[in-house]
């Protein structure tokens, strides 16, 4: 929950310039809700997509306060975030909600962007992939493993979010691997062309050992996406 109109201007201004800098690197900015009129007029005709932080899983309804998926399309939104883990754990929202989200989104046309992660007790405890698993298998289940054709997947340790701690490279390629096995096991062609993001406090001095791992595609970037040099030397290091 940051911006506003004036500081939004700048960095998308900045993030647009920057990225017209950087052939081959794929970039989207995910912003509030009522910032998305202002995302399309600024980042249309850039090479920035854009999209928003969260969707409802029903197409309409008596649901006041919510946002359907072809609400983000009236905006040219090609991009929504689904299953946040602040969205899970403020919000209490289940891997079944967040399944029935990603399915809503794809309906609609858009690509969501699947966030799968644990905690630091669950880490701690051992459990990192049976959580990470039964987050993944949610959406296979009641979609298939063909829907991931058509989606990113991003892994964010929860105790690596807003903390300033970051997994080691090391660490975070161990639960990519894990994740791209899992969906081997249902079809490797749909896990070989599957993009998995890292988002756990990426910054630009980590940013290039991160995407060097070779089940890390890039990054799905938090606070360091509010400075725009920060985030454009992110999306270098993805470009290098």
């Amino acid at each position: 929950m940051q911006g506003s109109l004036a500081r939004n201007e700048v960095l998308l201004n900045a993030v647009a310039a920057g990225m017209a800098r950087m052939p081959g690197v794929d970039c989207a900015v995910c912003v509030p809700f009522p910032y998305l009129a202002q995302a399309q007029r600024v980042l249309r005709g850039s090479p920035v997509k854009w999209g928003a932080q969260d969707v409802h899983q029903m197409d309409k309804g008596a649901y006041t306060g919510e946002v359907a998926a072809s609400m983000l399309c009236d905006f040219g939104c090609r991009y929504v975030i689904v299953g946040h883990s602040e969205r899970r754990s403020l919000y209490g929202e289940s891997s079944r909600l967040v399944a029935e989200k990603f399915a809503a989104a794809q309906k609609a046309g858009l690509l969501p962007i699947l966030c799968i992660g644990e905690t630091l007790a669950q880490r701690e405890s051992g459990t990192t992939e049976a959580v990470v698993a039964e987050q993944l298998d949610a959406v296979v289940n009641l979609l298939g493993v063909q829907s991931l054709r058509n989606a990113v997947l991003a892994y964010e340790p929860v105790w690596a979010i807003g903390t300033g701690k970051t997994a080691t490279p090391e660490q975070a390629q161990a639960v990519h691997a894990f994740i791209r096995q899992r969906v081997a096991g249902h079809d490797g062609q749909v896990a070989q062309g599957l993009g998995i993001l890292y988002g756990g406090s990426v910054k630009a001095s980590n940013a290039a050992e991160l995407f060097a791992m070779p089940d890390i595609d890039g990054g799905l970037i938090g606070g360091a996406s509010l400075v725009a040099e920060e985030f454009l030397a992110i999306c270098n290091a993805g470009q290098n």
